[in-house]
């Protein structure tokens, strides 16, 4: 039986080859000036935006409380937002987009280390037009900051917090170096494989998981060695949307459980922490359904999710490790070490990751002992 579900995206997808050039005409119901957010490069989007009247806010690096109070302020003067680049600058202008009409300040409506407030008001519009295939995080509900003097970074998170358009153009991703392709596909990877195994997966949103699933193990490899593979970067763009959706409506899982606490810890990427622990991760939660939940649904989909990415309708749930790892192997993707975890840090990591948003939706709670087993196998 199929059970009862809710789904919800952005307002309005458009996808193509070739599609920012009808950002201009699209986004023009939204107000007469833009505050463009975007990445540390902000002459690119200025380029590509240049028919559009605009004020910038760059986020050099992923987004922090102090860094989206000032963009609050750059936003007073604008009636909508564009967050233009990769998940850092989506997540920012989401942020900024949430706070400007509402009192107060970010840790009031922020998870885990704010007082998760509702919004009082709806966000100001805003577009989202991502520049790499990673994080889905123009049809996500929520923005993930840092706070350093938390050394955590959390979600402000509503269902409110829904893109007015969300313009995937898969040729603004043609310029992305090797590793952070590498990093950003492993991150929807990642995301196509949680929400499918979660507490909360639906029916509907495992459709998206599937066909992505489908897609990367070809894609990934091809953009890695060839950057200007125009089909594989569609194929590629196109599964981050999904994984996007995917997550928004059923959840993440033990990987983002870490990906957060890590985040707050070391000046790493998202996409490269994810990629780090999701061998390990995957690992721990086969072996413990096995030992724990045999008969449940999450290994009968860890099997499937198998046989899609190796092409081997005999494979089992445990091959899904093997091929993740040669994957990661493969795509050059480094330890957690090599980003400056030491075990000194483990201890305190694991209380954190139990605490974590994402870790709710794993398909098995974890132990303790079995958190640290993840962060030890990942170092």
């Amino acid at each position: 039986m199929v059970g009862p579900f809710e789904f919800a995206t952005a307002t309005r997808i458009v996808f193509g080859s070739g599609k920012i050039q009808s950002l201009a005409s699209l986004a023009q119901p939204f107000g007469k000036r833009a505050l463009v957010v975007t990445g540390a490069h902000p002459a690119r989007a200025a380029k590509a935006l240049a028919s559009i009247p605009a004020n910038y806010f760059s986020v050099p690096s992923e987004p922090t409380l102090a860094l989206v109070r000032e963009g609050v302020k750059a936003a007073r003067d604008c009636d909508y937002l564009i967050g233009f680049g990769g998940g850092s600058a989506m997540d920012a202008a989401k942020a900024i987009a949430a706070l400007t009409p509402n009192s107060g300040e970010p840790l009031d409506y922020l998870e885990v280390i704010g007082r998760g407030y509702l919004l009082e008001h709806a966000p100001l519009p805003f577009v989202m037009v991502p520049t790499t295939a990673g994080t889905g995080a123009e049809v996500t509900r929520n923005a993930v900051l840092g706070s350093p003097e938390h050394g955590l970074k959390a979600s402000l998170r509503s269902p409110l917090l829904v893109a007015r358009l969300a313009l995937i153009d898969p040729d603004l991703t043609l310029e992305t170096p090797p590793a952070v392709t590498a990093s950003t596909g492993l991150d929807t990877l990642t995301q196509l494989i949680e929400p499918f195994v979660s507490s909360r997966a639906n029916p509907f949103a495992d459709l998206f998981c599937l066909e992505g699933l489908r897609l990367v193990p070809g894609a990934l490899p091809k953009v890695f060695r060839d950057g200007g593979d125009s089909d594989a970067r569609a194929e590629m763009a196109f599964s981050s949307l999904l994984s996007g959706m995917s997550l928004a409506n059923a959840g993440l899982g033990i990987v983002h459980g870490f990906a957060g606490p890590l985040g707050g810890l070391l000046n790493a990427p998202h996409g490269a922490l994810c990629a780090a622990v999701l061998p390990h991760g995957v690992q721990v939660n086969i072996r413990a359904l096995r030992e724990r939940l045999p008969d449940g649904e999450a290994l009968i989909k860890y099997k499937q999710i198998a046989q899609l990415l190796t092409g081997d309708f005999n494979a089992e749930a445990e091959d899904t490790v093997t091929f993740i790892s040669n994957f990661c192997r493969i795509l050059g993707i480094s330890s957690l070490r090599s980003h400056g975890l030491e075990p000194s840090a483990i201890p305190n990591l694991v209380i954190k990751v139990a605490r974590a948003s994402s870790t709710k939706a794993n398909p098995i709670q974890l132990s303790a002992h079995e958190l640290a087993e993840i962060a030890e196998r990942a170092l």
